[in-house]
């Protein structure tokens, strides 16, 4: 099993994010990328729908010979991980904002979490707020429209940087010094939430932490690949946009061949 992939999906392009912190991790295995981006954001979609979603691709990863799992989402993570998780026979990593870290780095006391609709309301993030926020202030700020940016491909345009300034500016309003970005889509507009926010307000983001939790789960399982051959990658999309492949080309940083994703 250890020559088998990690597959990795999330509801479009964001989970490239994650995707590049487990490659830099794990230089050596096979990654499986799936972008749900047809139903893209999940933070709109019911709980119901997105179990659906992922357990249908979870199973073509299966169908792919995924010898681990990532749900590189965090609305995906709290709807759907746990049942993943009681169907599947395979280590199932998932996302959570980064409220732990934010709240040890926060001097101010003050912590914004910039995430979907979705990961806001759901389960998952109040048990967080509940374990990690009794001693801070966490100021939560729903990013409506900022998925679809991404998704566009409109990483460094006007309407962008429009809505960033929107959503920062509570944030700021209310003293945060530490910014979590809560979706996977969001750090690939981090230089404009940088700039947004100034130097002195710190933005943490999970992916690297999350290709630790890859490593580490698949050592305990002894799935690690002996190979020192470089890994390959594979990448799948639904979108209906002509544009996907070249958009997933630039995320990634390198040409990438993306195959038409069927279910």
């Amino acid at each position: 099993m250890s020559e088998q992939c990690i597959g990795v999906f999330d509801s479009g392009v964001g989970g490239l994010s994650v995707l590049k912190h487990i490659r830099q991790t794990l230089p050596y295995e096979h990654l499986c990328y799936v972008a749900d981006s047809l139903h893209a954001p999940y933070g709109n979609q019911t709980p119901e729908f997105i179990i659906e979603r992922a357990n249908n691709i979870a199973q073509f990863l299966i169908e792919q010979h995924a010898k681990a799992m990532v749900v590189a989402c965090n609305t995906a993570t709290a709807a759907a991980v746990a049942k993943l998780r009681s169907r599947y026979n395979l280590p199932i990593i998932g996302m959570e904002p980064a409220v732990k870290p934010a709240a040890a780095a926060t001097k101010t006391g003050v912590v914004g979490v910039l995430a979907t609709v979705g990961t806001l309301k759901s389960a998952q993030f109040a048990a967080l707020l509940e374990s990690y926020g009794q001693h801070i202030q966490v100021v939560t700020q729903a990013c409506n429209g900022l998925v679809e940016c991404v998704e566009r491909g409109d990483l460094n345009t006007a309407n962008t940087k429009a809505l960033i300034k929107r959503y920062v500016a509570p944030l700021l309003e209310a003293k945060a010094d530490t910014i979590v970005l809560g979706c996977t889509h969001y750090p690939f507009v981090r230089a404009l939430i940088e700039a947004e926010a100034g130097k002195q307000v710190a933005i943490i983001d999970t992916g690297a932490a999350v290709a630790k939790q890859v490593q580490h789960r698949l050592q305990t399982h002894d799935l690690l690949r002996y190979s020192k051959e470089k890994g390959q990658e594979t990448f799948w999309s639904n979108s209906a946009s002509s544009k996907a492949p070249q958009l997933m080309q630039t995320l990634w940083g390198k040409p990438v061949n993306v195959q038409t994703l069927m279910v």
